[in-house]
């Protein structure tokens, strides 16, 4: 043996991985064009202003190379504006891109803080090993059965000299069962979400993409409807999710409990919930005439009524309603908390940071169900 060859580590200076100046640009002009909601215009302005300021670029690779590069790639496009005019537009290329990138901020920080081990109390036969094992029971299946442990089993109970394998020696495994689920996800877009000099509706824009890529990428068995409520309630599909705005709206959160109940009870899913992002008080309803009831001062009764009778009927219906609160006003979280005890629900009063990490956490445990 040669006693030269040594083992151990070798440390040096941290070396980032190479990315192309295409890439490197590209990473921030897909969280730039986030925040301006697919104006791609107002994206490159603010990219320029960042390049003037940080030397993002250099004369052997400028923005107007990216824009070009963008082009060829089939991530921008020429399009007719509704003015008549011609513009730029984001594709669906860049849609799905822009997905992704939610998706891999949002579950990687879940991954890298431990956060997505999340342990049930209930076990059966499932898809899932949680680590934990029991005597073997007739109806079992054979591909349950822990080799290592059986073997090491009979070895206790009959000893090496006579070894033998009996009924009574095997050991199985332990699975969880992770069901189908449909979710709606409710966002608020009153103009609450942008006022007091903060962007609350870009975290929000980014968790509902992260939860649709997802979704549609690792769980195709379930649902998720994305609706939107200021005046009233509509649904939008995922690939306008990076164009949404903030309206001049107030917040009528009956009607998108309403349209939310309505979507489940079309799925034939056994489990259902209802996630709703929302920083104000609920301060509009319609009426059966069509004409709209608004209050902004303060809880009104009447409004806020309307919201524990759709709160109790999700109840009955077996639809729980999780709440995220984008807001710390103790007023409000009163109504919250007699809002979720009506449907028995959960609440959650976060700010904008680790709203993504807590959405993705009360996901994947509500996934998980006894099966006995």
């Amino acid at each position: 043996m040669n006693d030269n060859t040594k083992k151990g580590f070798r440390f040096k200076q941290y070396e980032a991985p190479f990315l192309s100046p295409f890439d490197k640009l590209f990473e921030i002009f897909k969280e730039l064009i986030t925040h301006t909601s697919g104006d791609f215009d107002e994206a490159i302005d603010w990219l320029r202003a960042l390049d003037k300021e940080y030397k993002l670029t250099d004369s052997a690779y400028t923005i107007d190379d990216f824009i070009e590069d963008l082009k060829r790639k089939g991530y921008i496009r020429d399009e007719l504006k509704d003015d008549g005019t011609t513009g730029t537009g984001i594709t669906a290329k860049t849609e799905r891109a822009i997905r992704q990138q939610a998706l891999d901020q949002i579950f990687g920080n879940l991954k890298r803080s431990g956060s997505g081990n999340h342990k049930s109390k209930h076990s059966g036969n499932g898809d899932e090993h949680i680590g934990e094992f029991r005597e073997f029971h007739f109806g079992d299946g054979l591909e349950r059965i822990s080799l290592t442990e059986s073997l090491r089993n009979a070895q206790i109970n009959n000893g090496v000299e006579s070894f033998q394998l009996t009924e009574n020696d095997l050991i199985v495994e332990e699975t969880q069962f992770k069901s189908q689920m449909s979710t709606v996800l409710m966002i608020d877009i009153s103009h609450s979400m942008i006022l007091y000099g903060e962007d609350r509706i870009t975290p929000a824009k980014k968790v509902a993409m992260a939860l649709a890529e997802l979704i549609t990428t690792r769980y195709p068995k379930d649902t998720l409807d994305i609706l939107v409520f200021g005046n009233d309630a509509w649904t939008i599909p995922f690939r306008d999710l990076p164009y949404l705005k903030v309206g001049p709206y107030h917040t009528n959160t009956v009607a998108g409990l309403q349209l939310a109940m309505d979507l489940l009870r079309r799925k034939r899913n056994t489990n259902k919930q209802i996630f709703m992002i929302t920083d104000g008080k609920p301060s509009c309803v319609r009426e059966r005439d069509g004409s709209y009831y608004m209050n902004s001062n303060g809880l009104d009764e009447y409004i806020v009524d309307k919201c524990y009778n759709q709160a109790q009927q999700a109840r009955k219906l077996h639809i729980p309603i999780t709440t995220f609160m984008i807001a710390n006003d103790p007023y409000l979280q009163k109504f919250v908390n007699r809002f979720t005890e009506a449907n028995q629900g959960k609440a959650f009063y976060t700010g904008l940071k680790g709203l993504g990490e807590m959405i993705f956490e009360d996901y994947e445990a509500n996934r998980k169900k006894r099966v006995k």
